[in-house]
């Protein structure tokens, strides 16, 4: 009596549905997304290009004194990404530390209020200083940092608190010379020809804050390179 031969057929699998494709598509790039945004590079605080720095800052400093806060966080998250080169998630984290600061600050009328900024600028730095080329000690440069906003605030001198500023500089770049107290006195100047045009400011005005802008860190870089080892 012959026996039939066993089968040898596997189970046919039911086809993917569409739907389960899309998802599956939709899951991998989200997957891809959270990687690319987070994933880790190598920012550098010294690989801005002066005209471009200037441009930006020229713009956050109208972005702020027309209240517009969200321009201000797109400014700030182009310093961060394309001119210091951190991941887009710490750009933005840098972004929204350093407006939020800003929007701290600017309704402030006293040095206590003022110091509320602290921890929004605390933050920031302490992300900042991981694109140092040398250890940054994080709360005293943010300390310094809102000093010579509270200093402008408070009609201090130009060329006393370009000093600040240059102080911050060289606490973030570790180096102090000639170039850099003169970025920090044109910085400052080109603040105080803001606040001297105060409501009345023009386009013409901006134009030319955007130029002392650029003076400024041109020299700012030019100190830089100066106290690069050299390449063999």
């Amino acid at each position: 009596m012959s026996r039939e031969p066993a089968r040898t057929d596997k189970p046919v699998r039911p086809p993917i549905s569409r739907g389960r494709q899309i998802f599956g598509l939709a899951l991998s790039i989200v997957a891809l997304a959270a990687a690319y945004v987070s994933y880790p590079r190598h920012a550098d605080l010294t690989g801005f290009d002066a005209a471009e720095m200037a441009r930006l800052e020229s713009s956050m400093w109208r972005d702020y004194y027309e209240k517009r806060y969200a321009a201000l966080f797109g400014d700030l998250y182009s310093v961060s990404r394309n001119q210091y080169g951190f991941s887009p998630l710490d750009s933005v984290e840098l972004a929204v530390t350093a407006a939020r600061a800003a929007k701290i600050f600017q309704p402030s009328t006293s040095r206590a209020e003022a110091e509320e900024a602290l921890p929004m600028l605390t933050s920031y730095f302490g992300i900042l200083a991981q694109a140092a080329r040398m250890p940054v000690e994080v709360e005293d440069v943010a300390r310094t940092e809102l000093a010579w906003w509270q200093a402008r605030r408070e009609d201090v001198p130009t060329e006393q608190y370009g000093r600040i500023i240059a102080r911050v500089a060289t606490m973030l770049y570790g180096v102090d010379d000639e170039d850099v107290r003169r970025f920090g006195e044109q910085r400052a100047q080109a603040m105080h020809y803001r606040d001297a045009r105060g409501a009345d400011i023009t386009e013409a005005d901006w134009a030319r804050i955007t130029e002392q802008l650029e003076v400024a860190y041109r020299l700012l870089k030019n100190a830089l390179v100066k106290a690069s080892p050299a390449k063999p």
